[in-house]
Formats: structure tokens, C-alpha cells, sequence
């Protein structure tokens, strides 16, 4: 672990410090969990309401893009590297290198039907059989009574404020179009997206209402 000073004025929110740790430590947003006399859970707090004052001193508790994506399988080198390639801007997303090894793979064994032409709101249940980059596991659990999003995998759950998720895109996977691969975008910039594969397509409008309300932009 490390310490960070910073100053910081006490009339802005957590919301804003917490943009500005992003902007020192590269972690999202979304993935930061503060502590002062316990866990800081409203962002819209000012430093000066939760009695933080000069010489104060903050715990950062955070998991990065990377670690969230790696605690199922490490990448190989190639995988590494073409993370911080870029790939043609018109190129359809599925067929950028690094998603098309995931899709070459196929369909996971227990993955969910996904159905063309309709659209259906959010199961009780959470959705699963997915897979993220490295080929892992995922499901997601939507806790609309917290307003969150639990990201699983083997290894762990990942649990994410709806309010933190910048942007949701999707494209259909051209040779199951019953199917998409869906992003997530938790920090400022596109390298923060975490991708997911075999998304079931009756339910992708469903996710995007839930994470960014009815009148998002759908893609």
C-alpha cells in the first residue's frame, strides 16, 4: 500500500474527490471505496459534513480494471500487448483482435438462450453463463433496491453503484446475433471498460435502462 497527499478544499462532495483520486491513481471511480470512521457510502456528502478536516487522513480501499479482469486467468503476453493496441475506428468491435479470440472460442456450454426481435425486462434471477476477456465466468446481479450492480466471478463479487458506471455500449456478435458482447464503462476513458461476451439479446435494453435510467442513448 501507499499514501497519498492531496489537498483538497471541504465544500466540494466525495463524488468530486473521488474524480480526482481517479485522475492520480488511474481507479475508477466506481471501483473506490473510502473509509473515514467507516465506509463512506453517499458521494454526495461534503468533507466537511463527514467532519474531515486539516491533516485528516482517508483509506483508499480500490481494485483496478486489470485486477478485476484477472482474478479468474492471467493474460499472456500477446494479450497484454494488444490491450494497448489500437484497433481501426471503423472495424466493428467484435472483430477487433482481442474480442474475436474471445468469440472464436464458441458459445459457453451454460450459457443462456438469447432470443432475436424481442426484448425482455431484467429475470429475478442473475444473468450468468457470460464470460469476460480472459475467458472467465461471469454473472451479473442487478440489486435495483441499492442501486447496484454486482459484477461475479469464481474468484469474487464485484459490487459497483449504479451512479458510478459512466456509459453501457453493446454490438450484436455477428454470427449469433441472438447474442451480444456488452461494456461496461466504470472509469473516464474507454480503457476502463469491462467487456462481457454472450449477453443474451432480449436482455441488453434491460440492462442499460437499469444502469442508466429509460433515456439513455441506445446503441
Amino acid at each position: 500500500s501507499s499514501g497519498i497527499n492531496a489537498e483538497w478544499p471541504l465544500r466540494p462532495g466525495v463524488r468530486e474527490l473521488k474524480d480526482h483520486i481517479e485522475k492520480l491513481t488511474k481507479l475508477p471511480r466506481a471501483m473506490q471505496k473510502l473509509m473515514f470512521k467507516g465506509l463512506v457510502k453517499d458521494d454526495t456528502k461534503t468533507l466537511k459534513g463527514l467532519k474531515i478536516g486539516k491533516n485528516s487522513k482517508m483509506m483508499l480501499v480500490g481494485t483496478t480494471m486489470s485486477d478485476l479482469v484477472a482474478v479468474t486467468t492471467k493474460p499472456t503476453v500477446a494479450e497484454i500487448a494488444e490491450t494497448g493496441t489500437s484497433a481501426p475506428k471503423k472495424e466493428p468491435i467484435s472483430k477487433q483482435t482481442l474480442h474475436k479470440k474471445v468469440l472464436d472460442k464458441g458459445k459457453p456450454d451454460d450459457i443462456m438462450p438469447g432470443l432475436l426481435g424481442v426484448k425482455h425486462a431484467l429475470p429475478s434471477t442473475p444473468l450468468n453463463g457470460m464470460c469476460n476477456k480472459t475467458g472467465g465466468k461471469v454473472r451479473l446481479t442487478f440489486k435495483l433496491e441499492e442501486d447496484s450492480l454486482w459484477i461475479g466471478t469464481k474468484a469474487r463479487t464485484e459490487k459497483i453503484g449504479m451512479s458510478s458506471i459512466r456509459n453501457v455500449v453493446s454490438e450484436k456478435i455477428e454470427s449469433h446475433p441472438e447474442y451480444h458482447m456488452l461494456g461496461i464503462q466504470l472509469g473516464a476513458t474507454e480503457l476502463s471498460i469491462y467487456w462481457i461476451y454472450w449477453v443474451p439479446a432480449q436482455y441488453v435494453d434491460g440492462v442499460k435502462d437499469a444502469i442508466l435510467g429509460k433515456w439513455q442513448t441506445f446503441f
